[in-house]
C-alpha cells in the first residue's frame, strides 16, 4: 500500500551532523507530500555552524524547503513552558500550514498535536538504520558508511604533499594513499601543461592558474565527498598553484589567492625537500629555481596556521616521518562539542 498523501510536510532535526537517518526521514517526507520543509534546529554550543548542516541537506534533498532555525533554548520534553519555546521558533520558521510531522523519536506525536498535524513516525527505534549524531561525533571514521557525500566532503582531513620541481611529491602521495588505503587526488596542472595550447614555450596566463585551480578544487573536494575513508592525499593544492603562478607569470595572483583562502584548510602540508638530484623529464623548469621554489614553499607554509612538516632523505625514512605525522592528524579526531540535551 502506498502511504498517504500529504500537503505540507516538517521534519525537523540538529543534523548535527546529517546522517543515513535523516535521510530516510526526509526522503519518507519528500515521498508522500506535496512540499516539504526541513527546519535545521542548531544551539549556539554547537560546533559545526548551522549554514553547514543546511547545505548539507539542500544539496542532498533539493526539492525540499531547508531553512535554519537557530534554538537556543533548553531541552525538556515534560515542561509545556519549553515546548512552546521550542514550537514558537518552530512556527516562526513556516510559510504556511503544516499536514504532517516527520520524525523517528517519540517527540513528534506531541509537536504534531500542537501543531493540528498528522504524526508520521518513521523507523521507531532506528531499527532499520542503527545511526545517530551522537555515534557520528563519538566515531566518524567507523559511521562512515552512514553519512551522505557532503558530509563526507567536510569531515575528511585533508594532507597535501608540496614541493618544488622533481622533489618527490608524486611518489610520496601515492605512498601515502597506498599506505592509507585511501584517494589521491592527482596534480591538474600537469595534466594541463602537457596539453596548453602553444606547449611548454607559450607565456603562462593567469587565466590558467584560475582554470588550474578551479579544476584542482573540484577535483579535491569530489575524492574527500567518495574517500573510502575520513582521510584524502593531495598531490598540491589551489595554495600550491598560487606559488606557481608567481614563478611562470612573476606576480601573485589576486584571483588565484582568494579561491586559496576560501578553501577548507588542510589538516596537515608535507613538504618534500629538495636535497635529492634533480631529473628532467622533459616538463620541468629546470633546476636552477628549484632552490628558489623550495624557499618560498617553506615562508609560505611558516606564515600558514596549518601544521607542516619537511620530509628529507630516502623514500623509506620520508615515508616514516610523514606517516607519523598523518597518524598524529587521524589520532586526533574532531573536536566537536555535545549538543544541549
Amino acid at each position: 500500500m502506498s502511504p498517504a498523501r500529504h500537503g505540507h510536510g516538517l521534519v525537523i532535526g540538529k543534523f548535527y551532523p546529517f546522517h543515513a537517518g535523516h535521510q530516510a526521514l526526509v526522503r519518507a517526507a519528500t515521498g508522500s507530500c506535496d512540499r516539504v520543509t526541513v527546519e535545521v534546529m542548531a544551539h549556539a554550543v554547537e560546533s559545526i555552524p548551522v549554514d553547514v548542516r543546511v547545505g548539507w541537506v539542500q544539496a542532498e534533498h533539493p526539492t525540499a524547503r531547508v531553512v535554519a532555525a537557530p534554538d537556543d533554548h533548553d531541552v525538556d520534553f515534560d515542561s509545556p513552558e519549553v515546548w512552546d519555546l521550542h514550537m514558537a521558533v518552530i512556527e516562526s520558521h513556516l510559510d504556511g500550514p503544516v499536514d504532517a510531522v516527520f520524525t523517528s523519536d517519540a517527540y513528534g506525536e506531541e509537536m504534531a498535536r500542537r501543531l493540528g498535524a498528522t504524526w508520521v513516525q518513521v523507523d521507531p527505534g532506528r531499527a532499520s538504520i542503527p545511526i545517530s549524531g551522537t555515534a557520528v561525533r563519538a566515531d566518524v571514521g567507523g559511521s562512515w558508511w552512514a553519512l551522505p557525500s557532503p558530509v563526507r566532503a567536510w569531515f575528511a582531513k585533508r594532507v597535501v604533499v608540496v614541493g618544488a620541481e622533481s622533489t618527490g611529491t608524486t611518489t610520496l602521495a601515492d605512498a601515502l594513499g597506498a599506505h592509507y588505503g585511501t584517494t589521491v587526488v592527482p596534480e591538474f596542472g600537469r595534466e594541463w601543461t602537457e596539453r596548453r595550447p602553444g606547449g611548454l614555450a607559450a607565456p603562462w596566463h593567469t587565466a590558467e592558474f584560475d582554470l588550474v585551480a578551479r579544476e584542482q578544487a573540484a577535483q579535491e573536494d569530489a575524492a574527500a565527498a567518495a574517500a573510502p575513508r575520513p582521510l584524502v592525499v593531495c598531490d598540491t593544492d589551489v595554495f600550491a598553484t598560487t606559488l606557481w603562478h608567481e614563478r611562470y607569470v612573476g606576480s601573485p595572483s589576486p584571483t588565484v589567492r582568494a579561491l586559496a583562502r576560501a578553501r577548507p584548510a588542510p589538516a596537515l602540508y608535507v613538504l618534500t625537500g629538495d636535497e635529492i638530484p634533480f631529473v628532467q623529464d622533459g616538463m620541468r623548469d629546470g633546476e636552477h629555481v628549484r632552490e628558489w621554489m623550495q624557499g618560498r614553499f617553506r615562508e609560505e607554509l611558516a606564515a600558514r596556521e596549518v601544521p607542516w612538516v619537511e620530509v628529507r632523505g630516502s623514500h623509506e625514512e620520508r615515508l616514516a616521518v610523514a606517516t607519523a605525522a598523518v597518524d598524529e592528524v587521524v589520532a586526533a579526531g574532531w573536536d566537536l562539542a555535545d549538543p544541549v540535551g
